[in-house]
Formats: structure tokens, sequence, C-alpha cells
């Protein structure tokens, strides 16, 4: 049973999942608007969140623990110098959710997260 199991599988296997999420939150730092689903908005969330955190610490242990998260040096390069001194004042809540409607071919939950 699952009974307070954290986290989604997205009926995908570990690695492919991580791969999917660490994919879209680039996407998130590097475009700072994404339209995606719902599920993986929120899930995907934590990760931006986790990442901004690193990048106000910006340290060099925090840019190894960024770049093992993000697996993008670019990116990684964006969040430290342009993205993080943004919200050196704010302690959280990076991200916004902006819900969409359903999905023209499937009904999913469609969303914009983005940066606040």
């Amino acid at each position: 049973m699952r009974h307070q199991k954290q986290g989604r599988k997205f009926n995908m296997a570990p690695d492919h999942r991580r791969a999917m999420l660490s994919g879209l939150a680039c996407a998130v730092l590097e475009h700072e608007k994404v339209r995606t689903s719902e599920p993986r908005a929120k899930e995907v969330r934590s990760l931006v969140e986790k990442a901004i955190t690193l990048g106000k610490r910006g340290d060099l242990t925090a840019r190894r623990q960024a770049i093992a998260l993000l697996h993008n040096k670019q990116i990684t390069y964006k969040l430290f110098n342009d993205i993080a001194p943004r919200y050196t004042e704010r302690s959280g809540g990076y991200t916004r959710i902006i819900k969409l409607g359903p999905r023209a071919g499937d009904g999913a939950e469609t969303v914009f997260i983005e940066l606040v």
C-alpha cells in the first residue's frame, strides 16, 4: 500500500520521471513561463523552488548541487546570476500556477507555471 508516500509516479520509470522533471524545471527557469499539465506543474514546483533557494545561497556547494539537480550548466549560470538575485528578500513562493482549462486532445487540466 502507498500510504503516506510523497510524489507522483506519472506512469514512468524513476529515471524517466527524474529526467522529465529536470527538463521541465530547466524550461521554467529558461523561459520563466511554461504551459504543462497540472500534476506535472505541481510536482516541478518543488524542484524550481529548491533550485532558486540554492541560487540564493550562492556558494560553490550550492552551485554544484544545482548542476546535479538541473543537469544544465547554462541554466545554472542564469539561475545564479539573473534569477536568484531577484528573490533576495523573498523567502519562498517563487512560482505561480495559473489554471487554463482542459486540453483539447485528452481533457487533461492544463496550467501555466511561471516565476513570480
